[in-house]
Formats: structure tokens, sequence, C-alpha cells
């Protein structure tokens, strides 16, 4: 069939056979979809068993909870953030600390406290390095900005996030921070470290078809967001890592870099109530006042609550 064949028929089962109300979004989309991939199926001469093994893939995916997975290794979540970045621009909206992908793995629900929180459970402290992540939250022309919200979330040092993992207490390296007076935060944590998409999974699985690794670098997730600001989304990749450049999703970006400094000072370590070396990392967060008629950062799909 040529487009014109395509289209037609698309037209014929999926708007034409209508007879009870229409979605008018829903119809849009499901026929530009079908039209372009039925137009795929002719340009690269897919096979009946091509197409039937693709749908199993995506059952398969599906049942492993892995397409938000895939979702990042494709580029699909970097994509809609460079295009949220566009859209941002055309509306006059410049500054901030940039955006990047939430990936699948986050929780609701994380305890909440004011200025400080110690994130992990102790479990691995006695084998992984102390953290503090500490910074402070402003707006764009440098003004702090007291309570805000600043949700943290990280990997163990297996590469293993809570609540997925069963073997980690509930909402071990999760917690939402509001900022304090000085519009600062601070937590106590572990230094986490990167992960690999389940080598047995259903990423890692096209990956290797491509010729790709499934690796991401060392990093730690936020939410942050405030009354009249725009809500960022974003994280920060720790430097030195091999995968810092050749993250699998694509999350590496200029200004979201962030180094982790060795502390060795025994007065700055009982001054923190440590009994031991740590790592430090300042990371500051510039939130972008929200605008009228501008693109909402709000993103709205199903996430995990504990």
């Amino acid at each position: 069939m040529n487009r014109q064949q395509i289209d037609a028929l698309v037209k014929k089962i999926n708007v034409d056979s209508a007879s009870g109300p229409v979605d008018a979004r829903v119809q849009q989309v499901v026929v530009r979809l079908l039209s372009d991939l039925f137009q795929a199926i002719e340009d690269l001469d897919l096979s009946q068993s091509e197409v039937w093994k693709g749908l199993e893939y995506f059952t398969d995916a599906g049942q492993a909870n892995e397409l938000g997975l895939l979702a990042a290794g494709l580029g699909l979540e970097h994509f809609l953030d460079l295009r949220a970045d566009e859209a941002d621009a055309k509306a006059g909206i410049s500054g901030g600390t940039p955006r990047t992908i939430e990936g699948p793995l986050y929780v609701a629900g994380a305890p909440e406290s004011v200025g400080f929180a110690r994130m992990d459970d102790g479990s691995e402290s006695d084998h992984v390095d102390t953290l503090i992540i500490e910074g402070k939250v402003t707006d764009t022309e440098g003004n702090l900005i007291p309570n805000a919200k600043v949700e943290v979330w990280h990997a163990n040092s297996l590469g293993n996030y809570s609540f997925f993992d069963k073997s980690q207490s509930d909402f071990n390296l999760r917690r939402t921070i509001f900022t304090d007076a000085d519009g600062k935060y601070t937590a106590l944590t572990t230094m986490p470290v990167g992960y690999g998409c389940p080598p047995e999974g259903t990423t890692q699985f096209v990956l290797d078809k491509l010729g790709r690794h499934g690796n991401r670098p060392s990093h730690v997730h936020y939410f942050v967001s405030a009354p009249g600001y725009r809500k960022l989304t974003t994280q920060f990749n720790i430097e030195g890592d091999q995968y810092l450049w050749d993250d699998f999703a694509f999350a590496t970006r200029d200004g979201l870099v962030a180094t982790a400094h060795d502390i060795t000072d025994e007065a700055e370590i009982q001054r923190r109530g440590l009994e031991k070396a740590f790592k430090h990392i300042q990371f500051d967060i510039e939130l972008v006042k929200e605008a009228q008629a501008a693109p909402t950062t709000e993103v709205e799909r199903r996430r995990a609550s504990a």
C-alpha cells in the first residue's frame, strides 16, 4: 500500500466506524501512530512474525515493569526534555537549573523534615563513604527561597533503589527536605553508585541488539518545587564516573555535573558530628518563577507510592 491507501484504511477502521462518543485527542493520536506504524511495516517489509514478536516484546516489557527503563534507554525521556526546553524558550522562559530525566524509580511519600535529613538507614555505614549533600535554593536573581520542597532519592552502593529492592528498608535513601529560613538544605547520606539495566531484562535485550551498554553513572535525583515557581525535575551526575558522558539514559547535561570533595579535616569532621572522613557535594538549585500561559512542568505519569 502507498501512504494514501494506508491513511484511508486507518481512517475507515478508526474514524468512520465510530458509533459512540469519541475522544478527539485519543482518536487523533491513534490514527497518526497507526498510520506511521503501517507505513513503517511497508517500508521495512516487516513479516507477520516480526510484527508479532514486537508485540510479544512489549507484553514482556510491561509485565517486567521495564517500559519506563526502556523509555530512558531509547532516548524518549531525553527527547521529551529537549522538547520542553524548546517550549520554554519559545515562551520566553530562560535560566534556572537545567532539567533532566526523572527516570522510573521515584517513590512518593518519603519522610519529610526541614533543613536537614539523614537519608540512609545505617546498613552500609561500615563499608561505604559517607556523603553530605548541601545547597541553597534561590530564584534566578539569587533570592533565597525558604520552605522550598526538595525531594531527593538515589541508589545504594549496589546500584539498587529502595522499594524496588525489597532487601532495603522502607524509604532508604529517599527524603523530602524543606529548605530552612536561609533557603538551605542538607542531606547526610552514603555515596551512590551507578547502575546497569537488569542483564537478563527486556531493556538490555534491546540494547544488546543495538550494540549498546545499559549503564548509568553515579547520580542523585531531585524534584524541587515552591509556590510561585516552576517545578524542577533534575539530577546531578558525579564527576569521575566512567559513564559520566556515556550515560545510557542521556541524562548528563552541562550544569548538572557535581564534584565529590574528600573532607579529611578533623575539626570539620567533628563539626559535622561524624567519626570519619567524608565526601561533600555542593548542589545549589535555581528555580524559575511561574509565568502566565507558560508550558507546565508538571508531568502526569504513574509513580510508585509506599
